[in-house]
Formats: C-alpha cells, sequence, structure tokens
C-alpha cells in the first residue's frame, strides 16, 4: 500500500467516496504523493525530498552563511526546536545555540541562529514540494481538481510537524493544508486499519511481485 493511501485511513479520510481527496505524506527519505476517489488512486508521485533533505539543506545554509559545520543529527535538532518555514511573530525571538567546527579556523565554535535562518534554509525543498503538488494538480481532471480545491490538501508524516509548512504550502500552491492531529502516526495507524478490513481495501494494495 502506498504511503500516503496508508496516510489518508489513518488520518480517517473516508476515500472511497466519490470526491477527490489529495495527502502528501513527507517522510524522512521521500514525498510522497496520492491523490484517491471512490477507493481508488487517480493518481501519484513520489520525490527524492524528505525531512532529511530538510536537515541538509540546514546544514548547508549554516556552512555558507555561518561558516560553521554541523552534523545531521544536529541539524535534525535544530529543525525540531526552532525549524519552521515562516517567520512570525510568535516565534521570531527563539534563538538556539550552535555547536561545530569553523571552516575557516578549523577550531570548535558556537553562533546562535533564530527561525529566520531556518526558514531561509528551508525555502528551497519546500519550493520543491510546492511544485510537485502543482504538477500534480495540473494533470487531475477537473472535477477532482474542484474537490480538492474544496476539501484541501491533507498534510502527513513526520515533515507535517514543521511549524507553519501548511501556510507556506497555501501560499505557493493556492490550495487550503490540513494536518490531522497525529500526522506522524498516521501511515501505520492507517496500515493497521487497512489489515483489519483488508477485503475492504483490497484494490488499493500494491503488487510487490
Amino acid at each position: 500500500m502506498q504511503e500516503p493511501v496508508a496516510a489518508a485511513i489513518g488520518a480517517g479520510l473516508d476515500i472511497s467516496q466519490p470526491c477527490g481527496t489529495m495527502v502528501i505524506d513527507i517522510g524522512g527519505g521521500t514525498t510522497d504523493i496520492a491523490v484517491m476517489s471512490l477507493g481508488g488512486i487517480i493518481t501519484s508521485r513520489s520525490i527524492r525530498l524528505g525531512g532529511d533533505a530538510m536537515d541538509r539543506a540546514i546544514i548547508d545554509h549554516i556552512r555558507h552563511e555561518h561558516h560553521l559545520l554541523i552534523g545531521q543529527s544536529n541539524a535534525e535538532i535544530i529543525k525540531k526546536e526552532v525549524g519552521t518555514a515562516l517567520v512570525s511573530d510568535d516565534n521570531q525571538d527563539v534563538d538556539v545555540h550552535i555547536k561545530g567546527r569553523h571552516l575557516r579556523t578549523g577550531m570548535p565554535s558556537e553562533i546562535i541562529i533564530g527561525p529566520a535562518d531556518i526558514a531561509r534554509a528551508l525555502r528551497v525543498p519546500l519550493e520543491t514540494i510546492a511544485d510537485e503538488v502543482r504538477k500534480t494538480l495540473e494533470e487531475l481532471p477537473p472535477e477532482i481538481a474542484a474537490d480538492i480545491v474544496d476539501e484541501g490538501i491533507y498534510l502527513t508524516g513526520g515533515g507535517a510537524l514543521l511549524d507553519k509548512i501548511d501556510v507556506v504550502l497555501a501560499d505557493k500552491t493556492g490550495v487550503q493544508f490540513n494536518i490531522p492531529s497525529d500526522p506522524l502516526r498516521c501511515v501505520v495507524l492507517g496500515a493497521g486499519l487497512a489489515l483489519e478490513n483488508i477485503e475492504q481495501v483490497g484494490n488499493l494494495l500494491v503488487d510487490i511481485q
């Protein structure tokens, strides 16, 4: 079963209805997009960009802007502590101390960054995701596209936990984004529900032979 399908089930969406439902699951290594209707998949696509790519974008930004080299584990911590897709009044005063190796001196060093740094660092990966969303919407039948505009796009996976990611993606695509109450566990919850109701979701299973 494709991850966005499992995520849709785990989020409590009824994908058996005739209206179109679009789910984007941002995992660690990939972002998976699927549009479903009448219990089937209309279109889907997957891009090799997820939380790991966001971590690398933070590493690259800190290296280029602050001449400090940090590891991916530190980048992930930074993303969780002050990560945001959009700087606003409620997060602009949050700062984090980062330790790493200064590229010019080779010595251990420490800097202080804030949400604005992370928002700038994540601009490119978020634009890539938004571009794939736009491409998917352009390929849909008009009626299905209209359903999605009315209902919004559902965002799941660990990437959905990034502060204000729904606001930025909505601004870039012109479509509202919805985040379930527990986006991180939607896929596993949906997979479990699918196993319990295997007869009803058989047409959504992927043949891996």
